[in-house]
């Protein structure tokens, strides 16, 4: 059997493939991009834009209530009965609706205290207060992008994603050549609008079908199934990055701002790589997921995963680490603090990608207890080994920390899962539904 026809007969493989072709292309565009910001505004600019990319990341998430897993979760299965759309849709919008009220109100009302914390200084205070202007298209963003994701529409998704992504850094590029590090932080603020542009253009008419806006009603049927993915999405994302903004802070603060710009962009060409991965969760994990309720087939697809993607990402992490000097030397040119994070990064990210095909069980089943009890287990471990390392070993303690929460993360899920197993009721059948 040839590589084309294996592709072709493997769905994993397939959306792995149609994936690698536009995180490649925005991993290029990436690399050029980066290096302009590095060599521009230095490791102050790049901790800058971190920090304002943390501040996006819990918007996005308080703006849509977390509905974005609950919408795939949903949507792929009840595609073959759209008859329950109605509800679920109009459950996802006023959970969107309220988040997006609630993120404007804050932003804008709070906007000094947000700016000096982030900042130190009122500088991008405005930036702040512009921001509030854009949670509802956020929180759209993620139902729409649940829908495309549910029904596995892995070539649309594939084609918003790398079109938000190229006009998003055409923006980036025309604000820094105008207003310097300013507008650089003005273009990351509007790119939710941007790929709201690209997904109705792209999927309107298809979205359209699928969302009957006539049908909508001012009614939460599925309130108790979405706020628990409210409350997982709050873990994972929001507490994820006021964690990372306060890690930056206390490498600010311990050693100094450019030592955080270090850990910044030792973290951005981590999402680079990691980025391989991240559609494959909604786009085939989750909907698979959902579908299996025996622990002999759960095992059986995960290591079908596992054997299909480790070995491929697990290269790629080993060229990146073999290759790392010339990777700083073409991407962040004089960084040379980041040398010393590659391995500790590369090895806590592997076993990352490995834990998170058995954590998505816990989005899949809506396993709310166990999802936020190893949420914040890997949260808290990051947070506290971060604040004691970062003293012995400087910000290297913080990749340091990054494997070593990994790893007990990564046995305390598959202990949970095994649990999960252990006690389901002999009455699910012993096979994945169709």
């Amino acid at each position: 059997m040839n590589i084309k026809n294996l592709v072709k007969g493997n769905l994993l493989l397939k959306i792995t493939s149609l994936n690698a072709i536009s995180i490649a292309v925005k991993l290029m565009v990436s690399i050029f991009v980066q290096r302009i910001l590095a060599v521009t505004f230095g490791e102050i600019g790049i901790a800058k834009v971190g920090q304002i990319r943390n501040l996006i990341n819990i918007i996005t998430s308080t703006s849509s209530l977390g509905t974005l897993n609950g919408v795939v979760k949903y949507v792929a299965e009840f595609k073959e009965d759209q008859s329950r759309f109605s509800g679920l849709f109009s459950t996802a919008f006023i959970f969107v609706f309220t988040g997006s009220i609630i993120s404007s109100g804050v932003l804008l009302f709070s906007a000094s205290h947000i700016t000096m914390a982030l900042f130190d200084d009122l500088e991008f205070l405005e930036i702040i207060r512009l921001l509030a202007l854009f949670p509802f298209a956020m929180g759209l963003n993620m139902i729409f992008l649940g829908v495309i994701n549910g029904l596995s529409e892995y070539k649309k998704y594939t084609l918003i994603d790398l079109l938000s992504y190229l006009l998003s850094t055409v923006f980036i590029l025309i604000g820094m050549y105008v207003y310097g590090l300013k507008g650089v932080i003005c273009a990351l603020v509007v790119s939710p609008l941007l790929q709201l542009v690209i997904i109705l253009c792209v999927s309107g008419k298809g979205l359209k079908k699928i969302i009957a806006i006539k049908e909508l009603v001012l009614k939460v049927p599925y309130v108790k199934e979405m706020a628990a993915f409210a409350l997982m999405s709050f873990v994972s994302t929001v507490v994820l990055n006021y964690i990372e903004l306060n890690i930056r802070t206390l490498i600010t603060e311990k050693i100094s701002i450019e030592e955080a710009g270090y850990w910044t962009a030792m973290s951005l060409i981590s999402q680079n790589y990691m980025s391989f991965a991240s559609g494959l969760f909604t786009l085939y994990v989750i909907p698979k997921f959902a579908r299996i309720y025996n622990g002999q087939v759960f095992k059986k697809e995960v290591l079908f995963i596992y054997t299909t993607i480790l070995p491929i990402f697990g290269t790629g992490m080993l060229l990146v680490y073999v290759f790392r000097n010339l990777i700083i030397s073409i991407v962040y040119p004089n960084f040379t603090g980041i040398e010393p994070m590659f391995k500790w990064q590369l090895l806590g990210d592997f076993v990352r990608l490995a834990s998170w095909v058995v954590a998505h069980q816990f989005l899949a089943k809506k396993m709310v207890k166990s999802f936020i009890f190893t949420e914040l287990l890997s949260l808290g471990l990051f947070y506290f080994l971060s604040k004691y390392l970062v003293v012995i070993f400087g910000s290297v303690g913080v990749v340091m920390a990054h494997l070593y929460r990994c790893i007990i993360y990564f046995v305390v899920v598959i202990g949970v899962v095994w649990y999960y197993y252990s006690y389901l009721n002999d009455e699910k059948p012993n096979h994945v539904l169709d």
